[in-house]
């Protein structure tokens, strides 16, 4: 797969499940583990901090791309989760 940007898949939600994020969230003060579903991550899988200055700076700085998002959300899932786990 190539790393080439790409729009982010509208209720994917992948990078706010696979990885660990150690910064604080809104309701979450000690930020997840990897695998843990994001407090801010809605029934649709949207982001409720999206656009939102509370939002943390690591989900601000997250940049689709196709070796890391793949072409489905089984895919992003599985490829983030994997990255978590070789880091």
């Amino acid at each position: 797969m190539k790393t080439e940007s790409m729009e982010c898949r509208l209720g994917c939600g992948a990078c706010c499940i696979a990885p660990s994020i150690s910064s604080p969230i809104p309701g979450m003060p000690n930020g997840k583990k990897a695998g843990e579903r994001c407090i801010q991550l809605d029934e649709r899988n949207l982001c409720k901090l999206f656009g939102d200055e509370s939002r943390p700076k690591v989900c601000s700085d997250f940049s689709a791309t196709l070796d890391v998002c793949g072409s489905t959300n089984a895919q992003a899932l599985a490829l983030i989760t994997e990255l978590e786990e070789l880091t």
